[in-house]
């Protein structure tokens, strides 16, 4: 159970805005993740806010009702990768396949049994792993 009382911990994974403003592709045959840049009305709030663009560690995030924790898990961004389509769509798998294992990390922690700060610091060598 988390904080909010569900089994399922309310989250936003926010990652790579992209050169273009348009979804790549490469990005559509991974699926590598939904993003998301705000709760939708009625919405439950969320509980832990991801960001995994490389370079949004130094930004600002935006406030996010409920206080959530948040936490920076940097993955380049496979959009910026230029050559064939080969070297793209291994970009993205590799980009998936990071953020797909520190999913698992996060998942299989034990929520119930840790306080705040120890969830944080988890959450913290996830996005280093």
């Amino acid at each position: 159970m988390t904080a909010a009382g569900s089994a399922t911990p309310q989250c936003a994974v926010i990652g790579w805005p992209g050169q273009t403003g348009q979804t790549s592709p490469a990005a559509l045959s991974q699926t590598v993740m939904t993003k998301s840049s705000g709760a939708a009305p009625g919405a439950a709030p969320l509980e832990f806010v991801i960001t995994v663009c490389d370079n949004a560690a130094g930004e600002v995030c935006p406030v996010w009702p409920g206080q959530p924790m948040t936490a920076h898990w940097g993955v380049a961004d496979p959009a910026a990768v230029t050559g064939s389509d080969l070297d793209k769509t291994a970009a993205f798998r590799e980009a998936f396949r990071v953020l797909d294992r520190r999913v698992e990390l996060f998942v299989s922690l034990p929520m119930v049994s840790l306080d705040r700060m120890a969830l944080a610091r988890r959450l913290v060598e996830i996005g280093r792993s």
